[in-house]
Protein backbone atom coordinates (compact mmCIF):
# COMPACT_ATOMS: atom_id res chain seq x y z
CA UNK A 1 0.00 0.00 0.00
CA UNK A 2 1.04 3.38 -1.13
CA UNK A 3 1.39 5.89 2.13
CA UNK A 4 3.49 8.56 0.37
CA UNK A 5 1.31 11.88 0.60
CA UNK A 6 0.14 13.08 -2.79
CA UNK A 7 -0.12 17.13 -3.50
CA UNK A 8 -0.71 19.08 -6.88
CA UNK A 9 0.38 22.47 -7.27
CA UNK A 10 -1.09 24.79 -9.50
CA UNK A 11 0.79 27.77 -11.58
CA UNK A 12 3.59 26.17 -10.06
CA UNK A 13 6.55 27.00 -13.14
CA UNK A 14 8.39 29.55 -10.90
CA UNK A 15 8.03 31.89 -8.00
CA UNK A 16 5.99 30.61 -4.81
CA UNK A 17 4.22 27.52 -6.77
CA UNK A 18 7.95 26.56 -8.02
CA UNK A 19 9.32 26.47 -3.97
CA UNK A 20 6.12 25.10 -2.67
CA UNK A 21 6.54 22.02 -5.14
CA UNK A 22 10.44 22.43 -3.75
CA UNK A 23 9.85 22.56 -0.23
CA UNK A 24 6.77 19.13 -0.40
CA UNK A 25 8.67 17.30 -2.34
CA UNK A 26 11.85 17.54 -0.19
CA UNK A 27 9.51 16.23 2.52
CA UNK A 28 9.32 12.74 0.16
CA UNK A 29 5.85 13.75 -0.98
CA UNK A 30 4.76 12.89 -4.68
CA UNK A 31 3.80 16.45 -6.31
CA UNK A 32 2.13 17.03 -9.45
CA UNK A 33 3.64 20.28 -11.32
CA UNK A 34 0.65 21.97 -12.91
CA UNK A 35 1.60 24.72 -14.96
CA UNK A 36 -0.44 26.44 -18.37
CA UNK A 37 3.11 26.76 -20.16
CA UNK A 38 3.83 23.25 -20.96
CA UNK A 39 8.09 23.79 -21.85
CA UNK A 40 8.62 25.94 -18.68
CA UNK A 41 6.31 23.30 -16.56
CA UNK A 42 8.04 20.38 -17.89
CA UNK A 43 11.59 22.28 -17.33
CA UNK A 44 10.80 23.16 -13.71
CA UNK A 45 9.86 19.64 -12.89
CA UNK A 46 12.86 18.06 -14.79
CA UNK A 47 15.13 20.42 -12.72
CA UNK A 48 13.21 19.53 -9.36
CA UNK A 49 13.31 15.97 -10.45
CA UNK A 50 17.07 16.38 -10.73
CA UNK A 51 17.58 17.23 -7.37
CA UNK A 52 15.63 13.89 -6.57
CA UNK A 53 12.24 15.10 -5.68
CA UNK A 54 9.80 12.75 -6.76
CA UNK A 55 8.17 15.74 -8.66
CA UNK A 56 5.96 15.42 -12.50
CA UNK A 57 4.96 17.98 -14.30
CA UNK A 58 1.11 18.03 -15.39
CA UNK A 59 -0.30 20.73 -17.85
CA UNK A 60 -2.90 22.20 -16.48
CA UNK A 61 -4.43 25.58 -17.44
CA UNK A 62 -6.93 26.64 -14.72
CA UNK A 63 -8.87 28.56 -17.25
CA UNK A 64 -9.48 26.22 -19.49
CA UNK A 65 -12.33 23.15 -18.51
CA UNK A 66 -11.24 20.68 -20.59
CA UNK A 67 -7.10 21.07 -19.39
CA UNK A 68 -8.81 20.89 -15.97
CA UNK A 69 -10.68 17.51 -16.71
CA UNK A 70 -7.65 16.87 -18.38
CA UNK A 71 -5.22 17.29 -15.77
CA UNK A 72 -8.16 15.07 -13.19
CA UNK A 73 -7.51 12.38 -15.33
CA UNK A 74 -3.61 12.45 -15.72
CA UNK A 75 -3.34 12.77 -11.82
CA UNK A 76 -6.39 9.84 -11.66
CA UNK A 77 -4.53 7.64 -13.70
CA UNK A 78 -1.14 8.12 -10.93
CA UNK A 79 -2.68 7.77 -7.53
CA UNK A 80 -5.57 6.79 -6.16
CA UNK A 81 -6.12 9.89 -3.82
CA UNK A 82 -5.10 13.44 -3.73
CA UNK A 83 -4.00 14.02 -0.15
CA UNK A 84 -3.92 18.28 -1.10
CA UNK A 85 -4.81 20.28 -3.48
CA UNK A 86 -2.57 23.96 -3.37
CA UNK A 87 -4.77 27.12 -6.09
CA UNK A 88 -1.75 28.90 -6.06
CA UNK A 89 -2.14 30.17 -9.99
CA UNK A 90 -3.10 33.46 -10.27
CA UNK A 91 -2.56 37.02 -12.13
CA UNK A 92 -2.02 40.43 -10.91
CA UNK A 93 -3.91 42.20 -13.68
CA UNK A 94 -3.33 45.59 -14.69
CA UNK A 95 -2.72 48.05 -11.68
CA UNK A 96 -4.87 50.67 -12.53
CA UNK A 97 -5.89 53.94 -10.81
CA UNK A 98 -9.57 52.45 -9.45
CA UNK A 99 -11.46 55.89 -10.74
CA UNK A 100 -9.80 54.50 -14.19
CA UNK A 101 -10.67 50.82 -13.82
CA UNK A 102 -13.73 49.48 -15.73
CA UNK A 103 -15.79 46.35 -15.30
CA UNK A 104 -13.92 44.59 -18.49
CA UNK A 105 -10.33 45.04 -16.65
CA UNK A 106 -11.98 42.64 -14.02
CA UNK A 107 -12.68 39.44 -16.05
CA UNK A 108 -9.65 38.12 -16.79
CA UNK A 109 -8.17 38.50 -13.39
CA UNK A 110 -11.49 37.15 -11.90
CA UNK A 111 -11.19 34.29 -14.44
CA UNK A 112 -7.84 33.07 -12.81
CA UNK A 113 -8.29 33.98 -9.28
CA UNK A 114 -11.97 33.28 -8.85
CA UNK A 115 -13.34 31.23 -10.90
CA UNK A 116 -10.73 29.21 -11.74
CA UNK A 117 -9.99 27.77 -8.05
CA UNK A 118 -13.90 26.95 -7.76
CA UNK A 119 -13.28 25.04 -11.27
CA UNK A 120 -10.09 22.99 -9.94
CA UNK A 121 -11.11 22.51 -6.82
CA UNK A 122 -14.94 20.85 -7.79
CA UNK A 123 -12.89 18.81 -10.43
CA UNK A 124 -10.49 16.99 -8.07
CA UNK A 125 -13.20 16.56 -5.14
CA UNK A 126 -13.61 12.86 -6.05
CA UNK A 127 -9.86 12.19 -5.52
CA UNK A 128 -9.55 14.28 -2.65
CA UNK A 129 -12.25 12.67 -1.07
CA UNK A 130 -10.28 9.55 -1.82
CA UNK A 131 -7.63 10.51 0.83
CA UNK A 132 -7.52 9.44 4.91
CA UNK A 133 -6.94 13.68 5.45
CA UNK A 134 -7.58 15.89 2.19
CA UNK A 135 -6.33 19.35 2.53
CA UNK A 136 -6.85 22.34 0.09
CA UNK A 137 -4.89 25.63 0.36
CA UNK A 138 -6.11 28.69 -1.51
CA UNK A 139 -3.05 31.45 -2.21
CA UNK A 140 -4.80 34.26 -1.24
CA UNK A 141 -3.22 37.54 -0.32
CA UNK A 142 -3.22 40.18 2.57
CA UNK A 143 -4.10 42.55 -0.03
CA UNK A 144 -7.56 40.89 0.13
CA UNK A 145 -8.15 41.70 3.74
CA UNK A 146 -10.61 44.63 4.79
CA UNK A 147 -8.62 44.79 7.82
CA UNK A 148 -5.11 44.63 6.31
CA UNK A 149 -6.10 47.06 3.59
CA UNK A 150 -7.44 49.73 6.18
CA UNK A 151 -4.14 49.60 8.46
CA UNK A 152 -1.93 52.51 7.75
CA UNK A 153 1.03 50.65 9.52
CA UNK A 154 0.59 48.11 6.82
CA UNK A 155 1.84 48.36 3.10
CA UNK A 156 -1.05 46.87 2.00
CA UNK A 157 -2.49 50.44 2.71
CA UNK A 158 -0.57 51.98 0.26
CA UNK A 159 -1.79 50.19 -2.78
CA UNK A 160 -4.87 50.51 -4.73
CA UNK A 161 -6.41 48.40 -7.24
CA UNK A 162 -9.70 46.74 -7.70
CA UNK A 163 -9.97 43.69 -9.61
CA UNK A 164 -7.06 41.90 -7.69
CA UNK A 165 -7.80 42.81 -4.43
CA UNK A 166 -11.65 41.90 -4.70
CA UNK A 167 -10.42 39.20 -6.27
CA UNK A 168 -8.67 38.07 -3.28
CA UNK A 169 -11.41 38.67 -1.01
CA UNK A 170 -13.61 36.62 -2.72
CA UNK A 171 -11.77 33.96 -2.68
CA UNK A 172 -11.19 34.26 0.78
CA UNK A 173 -14.97 33.82 1.34
CA UNK A 174 -14.94 31.25 -1.10
CA UNK A 175 -12.52 29.72 1.36
CA UNK A 176 -14.86 30.32 4.01
CA UNK A 177 -17.97 29.01 2.39
CA UNK A 178 -16.26 25.57 1.19
CA UNK A 179 -15.00 24.68 4.54
CA UNK A 180 -18.20 25.09 6.13
CA UNK A 181 -19.79 23.07 3.60
CA UNK A 182 -17.31 20.69 3.56
CA UNK A 183 -16.20 19.77 6.88
CA UNK A 184 -14.43 16.41 5.79
CA UNK A 185 -12.14 18.37 4.29
CA UNK A 186 -9.16 20.85 5.57
CA UNK A 187 -9.69 24.22 3.56
CA UNK A 188 -7.59 27.41 4.61
CA UNK A 189 -6.45 31.07 3.01
CA UNK A 190 -2.68 31.49 2.92
CA UNK A 191 -1.39 35.22 2.36
CA UNK A 192 2.34 34.69 1.25
CA UNK A 193 3.10 38.32 2.47
CA UNK A 194 4.77 40.94 0.53
CA UNK A 195 7.12 38.30 -1.38
CA UNK A 196 10.14 38.96 -4.00
CA UNK A 197 8.74 37.38 -7.10
CA UNK A 198 8.33 38.05 -11.13
CA UNK A 199 4.81 39.51 -9.67
CA UNK A 200 6.01 42.60 -8.25
CA UNK A 201 8.85 42.98 -10.22
CA UNK A 202 11.02 41.22 -7.30
CA UNK A 203 9.91 44.50 -5.11
CA UNK A 204 9.01 42.16 -2.35
CA UNK A 205 10.95 42.37 1.22
CA UNK A 206 10.66 38.45 1.60
CA UNK A 207 12.57 35.61 0.32
CA UNK A 208 10.48 32.52 -1.49
CA UNK A 209 10.93 30.67 1.16
CA UNK A 210 9.26 33.08 3.95
CA UNK A 211 6.52 33.48 1.06
CA UNK A 212 5.68 29.92 1.07
CA UNK A 213 5.83 29.51 5.15
CA UNK A 214 2.05 29.76 5.75
CA UNK A 215 1.28 27.39 2.40
CA UNK A 216 3.43 24.78 3.37
CA UNK A 217 2.10 24.84 6.87
CA UNK A 218 -1.22 24.50 5.43
CA UNK A 219 -0.59 21.74 3.46
CA UNK A 220 1.07 19.49 6.01
CA UNK A 221 -1.91 20.33 8.66
CA UNK A 222 -2.36 17.27 11.26
CA UNK A 223 -5.64 15.88 11.55
CA UNK A 224 -6.61 18.44 14.36
CA UNK A 225 -5.30 21.22 12.61
CA UNK A 226 -7.51 24.49 11.48
CA UNK A 227 -10.28 24.50 8.48
CA UNK A 228 -11.97 27.37 7.39
CA UNK A 229 -9.31 30.30 8.58
CA UNK A 230 -6.85 32.99 7.00
CA UNK A 231 -3.36 32.62 7.81
CA UNK A 232 0.11 34.15 6.95
CA UNK A 233 3.79 32.89 8.27
CA UNK A 234 3.23 34.40 11.49
CA UNK A 235 -0.80 32.68 12.31
CA UNK A 236 -4.14 33.86 11.90
CA UNK A 237 -5.19 37.30 10.07
CA UNK A 238 -8.39 39.04 9.85
CA UNK A 239 -10.56 38.48 7.26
Amino acid sequence: MNTTTTALVTGANKGLGRETVRRLGELGWQIFLGARDADRGKQAAAELAEQGLNVEFVHLDVTSADSIAAAVAAVGARVTALDVLINNAGVGGEFLLPQDTQAADFRTVFETNVFAPVQVTHAFLPLLRAATQPRVVMVSSGMGSLAITSDPSRVESTMTNLPYTSSKSALNMITSQYARALPEIQINAADPGYTATDFNGHAGYQTLTEGTDAIVELATLGPDGPTGGYFDRQGTIPW
